[in-house]
């Protein structure tokens, strides 16, 4: 038997926090970056990635949130949505502003 035997427990509640945490930080990122969303799916997988980066990279800098509760993921989660968008942007050449045809 291992010491430490961990497993991931994930209620269906949590994962409906993460994708809407995800979902607002992506449009945000989108909208400050690129000037419009990515589809739903890009939205919260860029949101996602984003929290990931932000939560590590942050702290790290120097940088903690004041808020507490969702407010304060949604606002490290932006941040590192942006960072990413930022890189990506610089690694693809920049995104293509979009037309709307209303």
């Amino acid at each position: 038997m291992r010491k430490w035997e961990g497993k991931l427990s994930l209620s269906g509640e949590s994962l409906l926090i993460i994708l809407l945490v995800g979902l607002i930080a992506g449009w945000l990122a989108g909208k400050v970056v690129a000037g419009g969303g990515f589809g739903l799916i890009g939205d919260i997988a860029i949101g996602i990635i984003g929290s990931l980066l932000g939560s590590w990279l942050l702290p790290r800098l120097g940088f903690h949130i004041g808020a507490s509760g969702i407010v304060s993921k949604i606002i490290v989660a932006t941040i590192g949505a942006i960072l990413l968008l930022f890189i990506i942007s610089i690694i693809t050449g920049g995104f293509q502003r979009r037309r709307r045809f209303w």
